[in-house]
């Protein structure tokens, strides 16, 4: 009798198998179908890991401590966990808010609530105790497990069991007390494969944050595609740069690596430090990192002169990577810098694969299972050129959300058509490799040509004085808009006359007359708290007529005239 278990390791063995074959796994490759009940931490992750002593989970501190957990210690571990959870009542189809940081914790209580048939809600450590009654409301949250630091954030908040972490809150339960409990293995929850599993708010970039539904296939069965992406091998020890609380911590610090039977590695740090966590990957034998542009745009500034150790793969997500980057990790380690993209709503969605040509400046292709289409805005229909990135519903992607909780306008509106709308807008070359042009709300038009503030950024961080841009559309009286760039300096690069003309003329001999930028100004780039650029913070900074005091204009730079 062929079980849940065993066909999800063909599904995960067949893209294993064809790693670095792009169109054949694409061609070869289906979702496993689950006629039984189907629970990942029973039917997977306690399966690969009973009796086993390799490291699971890896955390090293600041202060230069480490410690280690294996995959049977973590199955046990979440056992007793989960038993005395449900003797605090934690209930299947129950919400449990997690409000933790990179911390062994964390890990065992996502096994041991899904063991349980509950509800998933990560919650990240740098939310405000304001922000909470709302989630709390609109995820129906009855259970909290939070560090001890935290737990006042939760006052005032009725009708919650509460669990402490790391030291004893009164009125809260405290968490060590589970060290007690029997580790035996429980008994499965009866799950379905559409059963509800997670539910995530998305980072608000645009707007108040959605709530992302996902279910005991969505994430745990769609992460297939991301390890195809990652390129992780059973075995490897795997890095990402990635805080607590977000889907794509999901992604990389528990989902793709244990779908490998690989270990994960956490570097925890107050201040990021370029030069720590290259050390800590080389101590580390880390073999595949990711990290998203923001963090590759550091490194590049940092000293790579000390080589990449035993790094085999390298990639980023999360917003679009710059060509330059690309190949100053190239140039510097030997190594190709792959891009991907997805969302919180779905898995990796496109990638750069192991094996495939990296075109600069290419998000890669659909993945294996992922129907991506681009679609034309204003007919609806699908281009073979530019449009949209969707997914075709009626194809019914796996690795989809099931939609947007409590929400129906948005849902509707990002499922018109037919199709899951992402938002963002991509060209396709003739070889099928996409190239991100930006968000829908980002692409403007200045002297009646489109926009992309993508492709500015990416001239702009060639310069060594920025290491980050974000380029916004400025009211302009004869041109209605004209591209204007905020920008973060590197460090030793002053905010004056001098680099503002430095910058300006970079821009000039690299981007296309129309494409020029008019205006800069040095700012600390608003970020939402998931690190991606508010460019809406930005843009109405500049429609109220904001920004303009401390900016610098091309037309009053004698040097740049003719």
């Amino acid at each position: 009798m062929t079980t849940s278990h065993d066909r999800y390791r063909a599904a995960r063995d067949l893209l294993l198998d064809l790693r670095e074959d792009h169109e054949k796994a694409v061609a070869a490759f289906a979702w496993p179908v689950f006629d039984a009940p189907f629970n990942w931490a029973h039917d997977w992750f306690d399966v690969i890991a009973d009796g086993v002593d390799r490291p699971a989970l890896t955390i090293a501190e600041e202060d230069g401590s480490v410690a280690s957990w294996t995959f049977d210690e973590l199955r046990r571990r979440s056992n007793r966990l989960a038993r005395w959870l449900a003797e605090q009542g934690v209930r299947r189809g129950d919400s449990v808010m997690l409000m933790l940081g990179n911390q062994v914790e964390l890990w065992e209580s996502m096994l041991a609530v899904m063991k349980l048939g509950a509800v998933i809600m990560p919650t990240t450590t740098a939310l405000g105790a304001a922000d909470l009654p709302d989630r709390i409301a609109r995820g129906g949250a009855r259970h909290v497990i939070a560090g001890a630091a935290d737990a006042p954030k939760f006052a005032g908040i009725e009708g919650l069991t509460r669990v402490a972490v790391g030291g004893t809150v009164e009125g809260w339960l405290d968490h060590a007390a589970a060290a007690t409990a029997d580790d035996d293995p429980l008994p499965h929850p009866g799950t379905a494969a559409d059963d509800r599993l997670l539910l995530y708010f998305t980072s608000g970039t645009t707007s108040r944050p959605k709530l992302v539904e996902h279910t005991q296939q969505s994430y745990p069965v769609g992460h297939l595609s991301t390890l195809y992406w990652l390129g992780i091998r059973a075995g490897d020890t795997h890095l990402n740069i990635s805080s607590p609380g977000w889907a794509k911590h999901a992604w990389s610090c528990f989902f793709a690596p244990w779908i490998a039977e690989a270990s994960i590695f956490v570097h925890n740090y107050s201040r990021f430090d370029a030069a720590a966590l290259l050390g800590r990957i080389r101590e580390h034998g880390v073999t595949t990192f990711c990290a998203p542009p923001t963090v590759w745009r550091m490194l590049i500034k940092a000293d790579l002169s000390g080589g990449p150790g035993e790094l085999r793969e390298v990639v980023a997500a999360g917003e679009p990577l710059n060509p330059e980057v690309i190949e100053q990790v190239r140039r510097a380690w030997g190594l190709t810098l792959r891009d991907g993209f997805g969302q919180t709503e779905t898995t990796a969605s496109v990638g750069n694969t192991p094996g495939s040509v990296v075109k600069p400046g290419s998000m890669g292709r659909p993945l294996p299972g992922v129907p991506v289409v681009l679609v034309d805005p204003l007919t609806g229909r699908p281009s073979e050129v530019e449009g949209e990135i969707c997914l075709d519903l009626a194809e019914a992607p796996l690795s989809l959300m099931t939609g947007y909780l409590g929400d129906p306008e948005k849902q509707a509106e990002a499922t018109e058509g037919g199709y899951y709308h992402t938002g963002d807008v991509a060209t396709r070359d003739d070889d099928g490799y996409l190239f991100s042009v930006g968000r829908t709300d980002d692409v403007f038009k200045a002297s009646d040509y489109k926009v992309s503030p993508f492709e500015l950024e990416s001239v702009l961080i060639e310069h060594p004085a920025v290491t980050e841009a974000a380029v916004v559309p400025a009211p302009d009286p004869v041109r209605l808009a004209v591209p204007k760039a905020y920008v973060a300096l590197a460090p030793g690069w002053e905010p004056t006359r001098e680099t503002a003309l430095e910058i300006l003329r970079h821009a000039r001999e690299n981007l296309a007359p129309y494409l020029r930028v008019r205006r800069l100004e040095f700012f600390d780039l608003p970020k939402t708290i998931s690190g991606k650029i508010r460019r809406v913070e930005l843009r109405a900074r500049e429609e109220a007529g904001v920004g303009g005091g401390a900016e610098w204009r091309d037309d009053r730079f004698p040097e740049l005239k003719g």
